[in-house]
């Protein structure tokens, strides 16, 4: 071979190197590129999932809170009014079933769901439409008992309305603005039920730069991070979902022990039109309907008490426990 041909040979080889690096440049951006996209669709598929689960499970609250005011302002209102009348009542004496006995309605109870009662009245009279909010979460989640506490009929509204503005988890449900920081919805992942989330969170913008487009090795880190905030924000999914469904198991709960108290409210009512306010003439039927009356005032009570939720936003093991023996009165009565 010539000895002039060599030079050629060598240059034409680099070329080709090069030309071979060039197009693996090449595929590595496009890689890159590909593996940011699914980095950022991972990020908006997690948020928008976080997104559905938190609103529906602030309207689970909301609409249990909602149930809670009605019930209060309405069955149990009468029930008060009629039964407060009675003399010399012995709920001792009458027949029936024995689960209905599991809540007794004592005169403490009885006092309280009075207060209760003109707390619902007040706060319903006083407050327009949707004005309520998230007070209306805070009423479904901490029960009446924690949320009105010694407030007075005049300061209810306010006392249904700090129960949800002292809770971080209420306020990540019901908008994710007020809580960690103005990390907003990553935030609000970190109060919810005591979710110990990652520094990640603090990253769900989740732009990429031009400089880590370019680059693989950062496409491939910023895709492992997405999925890694994915995992995070599907726990805070999970835990939505467990209180929307804890928060429409009570709603359910208080709609059946409503449809089996009222006929027994107006049945009292037609009791004592017909003979009067003294226990001891009525029959034992009569006192067996006013008893359950009684009984299931006191179940209902019960149910409104109890929280669903801890402060720190956990699903309480209390409240499956009253949900069971709730349940277990209700289909009693209904197969009596």
């Amino acid at each position: 071979m010539p000895l002039p041909l060599l030079p050629i040979l060598i240059g034409v080889g680099a070329a080709a190197a090069g030309v071979g690096k060039g197009i693996k440049a090449a595929i590595d951006n496009s890689d890159a590129n590909d593996y940011n996209r699914m980095a950022n669709n991972t990020i908006s598929e997690a948020k928008e999932n976080l997104e559905n689960s938190r609103k529906a499970s602030n309207t689970a609250l909301e609409a249990l809170g909602s149930k809670k005011l009605f019930i209060l302002d309405k069955s149990v209102s009468r029930f008060i009014s009629s039964f407060g009348k009675l003399k010399n009542v012995q709920l001792e004496d009458s027949v029936g079933l024995d689960e209905l006995h599991k809540f007794r309605l004592d005169k403490q109870s009885a006092s309280e769901l009075r207060e209760m009662s003109g707390y619902a009245s007040s706060i319903i009279s006083g407050v327009a439409g949707g004005a309520l909010g998230g007070a209306l979460a805070g009423f479904g989640a901490y029960g009446a008992a924690m949320t009105f506490g010694a407030a007075s009929t005049g300061t209810a509204i306010a006392a249904l309305s700090g129960a949800a503005a002292k809770s971080a988890t209420l306020a990540f449900l019901g908008g994710g603005a007020l809580v960690a920081k103005g990390l907003g919805m990553a935030g609000g992942a970190l109060v919810l039920g005591g979710l110990v989330a990652g520094p990640a969170l603090a990253i769900m913008g989740f732009v990429m730069g031009a400089k880590a487009s370019e680059n693989l090795d950062n496409a491939l880190s910023n895709y492992a991070e997405a999925k890694k905030i994915a995992e995070e924000l599907q726990t805070a999914v999970v835990l939505c979902n467990g209180i929307r469904r804890r928060g429409y198991m009570f709603e359910r709960l208080l709609i059946r022990l409503d449809s089996i108290f009222i006929p027994l409210v107006f049945g009292m009512e037609a009791i004592i039109a017909d003979k009067g306010d003294d226990w001891s003439v009525f029959s034992s039927i009569e006192k067996h309907t006013i008893a359950a009356a009684a009984s299931i005032a006191g179940t209902i009570k019960k149910v409104l008490d109890t929280q669903i939720l801890t402060e720190d936003g956990k699903l309480t093991d209390e409240s499956v426990q009253i949900a069971a023996e709730v349940g277990t009165v209700i289909d009693a009565y209904e197969s009596a």
